[in-house]
């Protein structure tokens, strides 16, 4: 080897260069893992009734304080398995990397490692010596924790998004005297009125075909991962979703009976006892621990359950310490590092951090006493001018019931229209179902929360009307009423009904593109019309009749500018994210190809029957 004589200059930078890598990796070896700060340790922890749950328990290392449990219950896994692996991250987010609690991760009953059945959002039981419930596991696994983990301060958080939402919110009714903070985040709710199974009566067909095929498949012994039912080879859902044809095909040609859970949401198609029980709104009363809900706006799967847990808690525990912060998030993307845009919308903010701060300080100050908490009873990102505001209540107390109506000529009128004349009809054909989305891709796609609607204008199954261009902002904030007066040729009809934004020629997108006239949605939800009055038992339309049917969307917090125009489309098929109603008044998941008929629906707006939509105003 020959060796070269190098500059002064040149070996003094060699030298600091070669200084700086050694620093560098001795700082990235002394950085201390999870592994090298927790002990893990794993326990299958008796429930009342006997079955045992897998509970996966870290503990902090260093012993110089008394730590709280901070808990999420899950049917998705407590993966990784075995006390010598260990995940990468504890806790909601990474904030709590440098917090130090006690992380318990629980595979609830049926599920995974963890004994016993499991029951689809398991129904509410009394809480006692033998019935057992989401609640009861609860309450002794915290009973459990209490009792043989050394060095704890005797108070436990638990928290979760989307179905570990739920088991955050199944802690509270009864809760366990140490259960001090809870955050339900997107939680599961009531499924059949607006959450993942049903949205007011009318099944949500592409999410729950594709979720049912992996989460309930046959379990014969605790998996690692769970197998799919079946293979699904599709490019473009519309196409695959519509030869597949009536909803009882599903089972025949693909299902094969191996899903209990598809079984029971299609056998259950009215608002029975099945889902009644397992409503847990109306379990939530004199909830003691302090609550934090968390939801986002663009969430396709649970909207209706985060604005819902918090409406129960906050009207039955008047004075309670519950809190709610609604975010411009799809579901669970709060936990992102970064979520400053979505579809073609750019917040100015990395929303997600705003958040994660906040939770972060909830648990801190309610668990460990350290800290301050003095969050806003509501805090609310508001959509168009991209801004947080907080409010003393939710819906915000000063807001103002704020109707538009339909009109001739497609108008969207302040007032109701003149004339005991008028109105607008269409014909929905099930074989020729009105696309969720322009494009579809194989899997739903969530940015349909805030898609053009351009393509459904032209189409000649939707209606339209919209406002003149506004001359001021306007911002609504809580709850949309439909309220519509229709008739159908046929004893069944949905009805489903759009709040849009029309963008104004120099709109420019998240990339300087101009997307002028765009017409992107801001709230959209389906009515299965046959329970206009009642989701436990439904009624047929009188073909050509007219009939009052009102229902109510998600909420919204959102301003239109000034220069844009406001929109409402009204449609009667949202194809495949809600399954096609043959428009007959029948269990629909019997119905077979020729129970399918068109309809012609006729939408009135005049001064005997004012149609439209009614906001609340927030000035």
């Amino acid at each position: 080897m020959k060796y070269i004589a190098l500059p002064a200059k040149v070996k003094h930078i060699c030298l600091l260069v070669t200084f700086t890598l050694f620093a560098i990796a001795c700082n990235a070896q002394a950085k201390p893992t999870i592994k090298d700060r927790f002990i893990k340790v794993e326990k299958m922890i008796s429930m009342r009734d006997g079955v045992k749950l897998y509970t996966a328990i870290y503990i902090p290392r260093a012993s110089a304080e008394k730590y709280a449990f901070l808990m999420e219950r899950t049917p998705y896994s407590c993966n990784p398995y075995g006390e010598n692996n260990y995940p990468s991250l504890l806790g909601p987010g990474s904030m709590f990397a440098n917090e130090n609690y006690i992380y318990v991760y629980q595979d609830v009953r049926g599920r995974y490692m963890s004994e016993g059945s499991f029951e689809e959002v398991t129904p509410s039981a009394a809480l006692s010596k033998k019935a057992t419930d989401e609640s009861s596991d609860c309450f002794d696994t915290i009973e459990w924790l209490i009792k043989n983990i050394d060095n704890n301060n005797g108070n436990v958080g638990i928290y979760g998004i989307s179905y570990p939402g739920f088991y955050a919110t199944a802690a509270l009714p009864n809760a366990h005297p140490a259960l001090k903070a809870a955050s339900p985040q997107a939680p599961v709710t009531d499924e059949f009125e607006g959450d993942d199974a049903y949205h007011r009566g009318a099944f949500f067909l592409m999410d729950n075909f594709s979720f049912m095929n992996n989460f309930d498949s046959p379990r014969s012994a605790p998996w690692t991962r769970y197998p799919n039912i079946f293979k699904q080879n599709n490019k473009n859902a519309y196409d695959f979703y519509l030869t597949l044809g009536p909803l009882s095909n599903a089972n025949k040609i693909y299902f094969n009976n191996q899903s209990k859970i598809w079984n029971e949401y299609l056998a259950h198609d009215t608002k029975d006892d099945y889902w009644q029980q397992r409503n847990i709104r109306t379990s939530l009363k004199n909830i003691q621990p302090a609550i934090l809900v968390v939801g986002g706006w663009y969430d396709a799967e649970d909207l209706f359950g985060a604005l819902k847990t918090y409406e129960a808690i906050a009207q039955n525990s008047k004075g309670k310490n519950s809190k709610i912060v609604m975010g411009p998030w799809t579901h669970g993307s709060w936990t992102r590092r970064d979520w400053s845009k979505y579809g073609t919308i750019n917040f100015g903010s990395n929303t997600s951090e705003y958040f994660q701060k906040i939770e972060l300080n909830f648990f801190n100050y309610h668990l460990k006493q350290k800290g301050t908490f003095e969050q806003a009873k509501a805090t609310i990102f508001e959509t168009g001018t991209n801004q947080w505001k907080t409010y003393t209540q939710w819906p915000p107390k000063q807001a103002i019931s704020y109707p538009f109506y339909l009109g001739l000529a497609n108008k969207l009128l302040p007032k109701k229209q003149s004339g005991n004349k008028g109105f607008t009809s269409y014909i929905s054909d099930p074989a020729n179902p009105v696309p969720y989305m322009q494009t579809n891709k194989s899997d739903r796609n969530n940015e349909y929360m805030v898609a053009d609607q351009s393509f459904a204008s032209k189409r000649n199954d939707v209606i339209s009307f919209e406002t003149e261009i506004l001359p001021a902002n306007i911002t609504f904030a809580g709850p949309v009423t439909a309220d519509m007066y229709i008739s159908t040729t046929t004893t069944d009809v949905d009805l489903i009904v759009k709040v849009i934004d029309v963008l104004p020629a120099d709109a420019t997108d998240i990339n300087g593109n101009n997307i002028g006239g765009i017409q992107r949605l801001i709230r959209a939800e389906v009515l299965r019309g046959k329970f206009r009055d009642s989701y436990s038992n439904p009624s047929p339309f009188t073909p050509g009749q007219i009939t009052h049917v009102k229902f109510q969307l998600n909420d919204i917090a959102h301003c239109f500018l000034n220069g844009h125009k406001i929109m409402v489309q009204i449609q009667s098929s949202w194809f495949p994210l809600v399954d096609r109603n043959p428009q007959k008044f029948m269990k629909i998941p019997n119905a077979i190809e020729s129970d399918f008929s068109p309809a012609e629906i006729k939408v009135y707006h005049n001064s005997q029957y004012p149609s439209g939509v009614q906001f609340l105003l927030v000035k």
